[in-house]
């Protein structure tokens, strides 16, 4: 999203102006200008690019020229850093070359000069299209501010979580059924109990939790009870007036109006004195992402003394922490992933001999996520089953299936909902793990190390940069986007990966903003005339030979070049040859 890009770019312009302000002379006030204008624009794009999918192209131009325009300062940046901001020499020697080197740069200085005017010049015409579609669109800086203008959109396909998981019969949910049972009708009765359950987007939360308490024995126990969906996008206020009608609806009493002009103060004060009076209960918190909203809702929730229980649903393992249980929700097994698919597919037959072998490519593509193996199966459900050809071209095309508006955008918009969630330097990190390829084990250390070659990481007084790194990397495991597959004995994470159908969004997403571009060594057309980060995947000998025909390629604006996996040195060394001299370059092996 162009608004991370911007976000990164803002904070180096700051950092910029503070450190290199002095050298600028003259141009510290077109570099200041630039940095205003393009914060201006920072909080209209937030909401902006919620709208982006569904916008006119003209509005999605306007955000790419945002995108292009943050890039090209960060290039000029960089390139102004990298000669004159060097540490200046003393003495007679140091002189000389001062004067030898001031020589040498004029015509240097007189193009990063022409640029900074080229870059304020487009940033001013931007501009003039971020007040036009601001009233066009009916976007405001400070609504886009706050989490409610976040597109509604968000709250409806995170319920269609549950509801496509609905749709057929889930399996393997009975023992976890039976174990949140248990955990809700044991134990004291004369202090709140918290269960959360906890994992990605997709897992079948909100099903499991729906089936747990609506479950007879439940009902038995728990006389009032209540269901209160809170995801991204709710107001504190009307999640509290829902949840009042609902307790009054269970108890079959009428919903006072008064409600309607109390303050959240006071509704939840409401809310207290009826729990207080009505007895034993039950509430569920389904799709909770922040930690504040649990330290507001739970003065709300009285103790009492007749085992009351409350129920979360999150996708973040520090919210889950909350709680007294936490479930950790796991994928389906492998049995159970084709069990479920059958049953959509081919009402609980089994798979014709023919299509095992693509089915099982599918399935392991899906990694035991009940909504993607729904989706899928959805899809394959049109197709002829004799034609193993059609389902062979599912299997090859599942990450432009997510690109399209199908049943497969369902499962994109779920799984893209954890990541507009995130702040923009963890999306920058999220993003950049698309230079790996699909299954590859990822050694922590290493790509914690590349966040902090390429920039990524900020600074932080009293933390070095490595600890603020591996911040970001807890807390991308935290929100269940990053799994770790091994340890240290000191229970240092060793490896980690990203799940396939994650990482095809994570792809679709870095393309979006050009942040890396991959290549096997066969002939491409690159996604844009600026290839930022040029990534090589294993490939043979046999490619070089293309990229040398394609002599007309030229990396203007290559920032890092990374080669992973057995790779052609003339490969390398003849996409490197076609890497202008401007470009600052780092090279990475991994």
């Amino acid at each position: 999203m162009a608004e991370t890009v911007l976000s990164f770019v803002l904070d180096q312009l700051s950092t910029f102006l503070r450190e290199e302000g002095p050298l600028l002379g003259g141009l510290r006030q077109e570099v200041q200008f630039i940095r205003d204008e393009l914060g201006h624009m920072k909080a209209f794009l937030r909401e902006a690019e919620a709208k982006e999918e569904d916008a006119q192209p003209r509005l999605q131009e306007w955000i790419k020229q945002v995108r292009e325009a943050a890039y090209d300062t960060e290039d000029i940046l960089d390139e102004f850093v990298a000669r004159f901001a060097r540490h200046r020499a003393t003495g007679f020697y140091g002189s000389v070359r001062r004067i030898f080197s001031s020589i040498k740069n004029l015509r240097a200085r007189h193009r990063v000069a022409s640029e900074i005017q080229s870059i304020k010049s487009r940033t001013k015409c931007i501009s003039e299209g971020h007040q036009r579609y601001q009233s066009e669109y009916g976007i405001s800086a400070q609504a886009s501010n706050s989490v409610s203008a976040v597109n509604n959109t968000t709250w409806r396909y995170s319920r269609d979580d549950a509801l496509l998981v609905e749709e057929a019969k889930l399996v393997g949910i009975d023992q976890p059924k039976k174990h949140l049972i248990s955990q809700l009708l044991e134990g004291d009765d004369y202090q709140l109990k918290v269960v959360s359950v906890v994992g990605i987007g997709g897992l079948g939360k909100t099903t499991l939790v729906k089936k747990v308490h609506e479950d007879p024995e439940v009902r038995r126990h728990f006389p009032v009870r209540a269901w209160v969906t809170v995801s991204q996008t709710c107001e504190f206020h009307d999640l509290l007036k829902d949840l009042i009608r609902q307790l009054h609806e269970e108890g079959k009493k009428p919903v006072p109006q008064s409600i309607e002009s109390m303050t959240a103060t006071e509704l939840k004060k409401f809310v207290k004195d009826f729990l207080q009076q009505a007895g034993r209960y039950a509430i569920v918190f389904d799709d909770v992402w922040d930690v504040e909203f649990w330290n507001t809702i739970k003065f709300a929730l009285p103790e009492s003394c007749c085992g009351n229980r409350v129920m979360l649903t999150t996708r973040r393992a520090d919210l889950a922490a909350v709680g007294r249980f936490v479930y950790r929700m796991e994928p389906l097994s492998v049995e159970d992933s084709r069990t479920l698919f059958c049953n959509k597919i081919f009402n609980g037959g089994t798979c014709p001999g023919h299509l095992m072998d693509v089915a099982k490519g599918i399935l392991d593509k899906c990694e035991g996520l009940p909504l993607a193996i729904l989706a899928i199966s959805g899809l394959l459900a049109s197709k002829d089953v004799n034609r193993i050809d059609e389902w062979e071209m599912v299997r090859r095309s599942l990450g432009c299936e997510l690109e399209g508006t199908g049943k497969l955008d369902r499962v994109k918009k779920i799984l893209s909902l954890s990541y507009g969630d995130l702040p923009w330097h963890l999306k920058t990190c999220l993003l950049y793990t698309s230079i790996f390829p699909e299954d590859y084990e990822i050694e922590c250390a290493r790509l914690v190390n590349l966040w902090i070659a390429e920039r990524f990481v900020e600074w932080r007084e009293g933390m070095s940069i490595a600890d603020v790194a591996w911040g970001y990397f807890s807390e991308l495991v935290n929100r269940s986007l990053i799994q770790v597959t091994k340890v240290f004995y000191e229970g240092m994470p060793n490896t980690c990966r990203i799940h396939d159908l994650l990482r095809e969004v994570i792809l679709l997403k870095s393309r979006e903003q050009n942040l890396v571009t991959v290549t096997t060594g066969q002939p491409t057309m690159w996604p844009s005339d600026k290839v930022r980060r040029l990534v090589v995947h294993s490939c043979s000998s046999d490619n070089t030979q293309h990229h040398q025909q394609g002599h007309n390629d030229c990396f203007d604006h290559l920032q890092s070049f990374v080669t992973v996996g057995s790779t052609n040195p003339l490969l390398s060394r003849c996409l490197l040859s076609k890497v202008s001299e401007s470009s600052k370059l780092l090279r990475f092996w991994i």
